[in-house]
């Protein structure tokens, strides 16, 4: 079993790995485990945030901290398989509304656990504070996939310190290292997913400031003529954009980049998190919303009634599962087995339109499409009215048989 999180220096130099962003908490880390004993090394998993000069900046920033090595892993293809695919099959966000942007942390875990395992150590650090949700996810992935000890230095340093960014930021300065302006007011997370803001004025309820922006374009930025995208899904996965078949993470990055210019899938979101705190972030996921909007259409057009009605249970379970941390739980899988069912006729093309701020699905395209031969609905049928009457009557016998008998009372 894992042991306790510590940060006791060890009789000799041990190796930890550390899942790091170059943000504020897991720059922190760095110099702050080295002074406890460890030679660190830092493992920074690109889920499809942040282009080739970021990813530099990243690295730089690792080397400049002084870590002991560091590696980039391309965590692309697999936040696709392991999260998008069955994400979209679900096709909702938490408490209705946020679409977990953050799951590539559990990811980001695996790759930090497979250079565990290269380097030969037990030691895994991360930079999760004690108020949210990532610890959660962190600390119940490395439990489900091996015997780690797991050491959480911003944990650690909130058994001192209440104020612990502006710790964190006096830390690092007075050891000669910088902090970027945007880390000073805000804690910035960014992957293929999407953007999530949190910290300053957002935290304390208040209306976001303007540096509180990432990829989405404001009102007075969105070009003057609309855009239209044409999605094509086999099996309810997304495989060709506008024609050009894509691989998903692609196809979902280049979705980023276009809807993001019309300020798509931008919201203020307050939610319940799994340690029972309430959570205020903005997101912006633009890529996401889109593709939610287009395999939504397809769904509504192909699947039964009782599907579509059955089916968002499913979904409220598997996003639950997901949130609270439970990525690696056999109902999450047993979920996804049905979800995956699910999608056998989904399967055709989507037409989205966006002018700015919100998309829609303006034409469907499939052979699955469950239309009536001879009706189309409120226009024609192919049943006489004595049929519709006698359907009308014994549907609602129940409901009318209780009005008759109330109203003689």
């Amino acid at each position: 079993m894992p042991q306790p999180s510590t940060l006791s220096p060890q009789p000799s130099q041990q190796d930890i790995v550390l899942a790091f962003s170059g943000g504020l908490d897991t720059s922190f880390c760095v110099p702050y485990l080295q002074e406890r004993g460890y030679r660190v090394h830092t493992v920074f998993a690109d889920t499809g945030g942040v282009d080739a000069e970021e990813r530099a900046t990243i690295e730089a920033r690792a080397h400049e901290l002084g870590a002991t090595s560091h590696v980039t892993v391309d965590g692309g293809p697999a936040i696709w398989n392991g999260f998008v695919k069955p994400f979209v099959w679900a096709g909702q966000g938490y408490q209705g509304q946020y679409p977990l942007l953050v799951s590539d942390r559990y990811l980001i875990v695996e790759a930090a656990l497979k250079r565990c395992d290269e380097l030969g150590t037990k030691f895994i650090a991360h930079g999760c504070t004690g108020m949210g949700n990532d610890q959660v996810r962190f600390d119940l992935t490395i439990k489900a996939l091996g015997d780690y000890t797991i050491v959480a230095p911003i944990r650690e340093i909130q058994k001192e310190h209440t104020q612990t960014r502006a710790y964190e930021q006096q830390y690092l300065e007075r050891r000669g290292f910088s902090v970027r302006a945007k880390q000073k007011n805000y804690t910035i997370n960014e992957n293929l997913l999407g953007v999530t803001m949190s910290g300053g004025e957002i935290d304390r309820w208040e209306a976001p400031g303007e540096g509180a922006r990432g990829w989405c374009a404001t009102r007075a930025e969105w070009p003057a003529a609309p855009l239209r995208a044409t999605i094509k899904f086999v099996n309810g996965e997304a495989v060709a954009l506008n024609g050009e078949e894509l691989a998903g993470h692609a196809l979902l990055a280049r979705l980023n980049v276009e809807f993001a210019k019309y300020g798509v899938g931008r919201g203020l979101y307050t939610g319940d998190t799994t340690i029972g705190l309430k959570g205020r972030i903005i997101y912006e996921a633009p890529g996401l919303t889109a593709l939610l909007s287009a395999h939504r259409a397809l769904e509504e057009a192909v699947l039964s009634k009782a599907q579509n009605r059955f089916k968002p249970e499913v979904a409220r379970q598997w996003v639950e599962l997901v949130y609270e941390g439970f990525f690696n739980d056999p109902l999450k899988a047993d979920l996804e087995a049905y979800l995956a069912s699910s999608q056998r006729c989904v399967n055709g093309e989507v037409t989205l339109e966006t002018q700015g701020g919100s998309v829609s699905a303006v034409a469907v395209k499939s052979p699955y499409i469950l239309n009536a031969k001879g009706a189309t609905y409120a226009q024609s049928a192919d049943w006489g009215v004595e049929e519709a009457e006698g359907f009308i009557r014994l549907y609602g016998m129940s409901s009318t048989l209780w009005a008759e008998v109330n109203r003689k009372k």
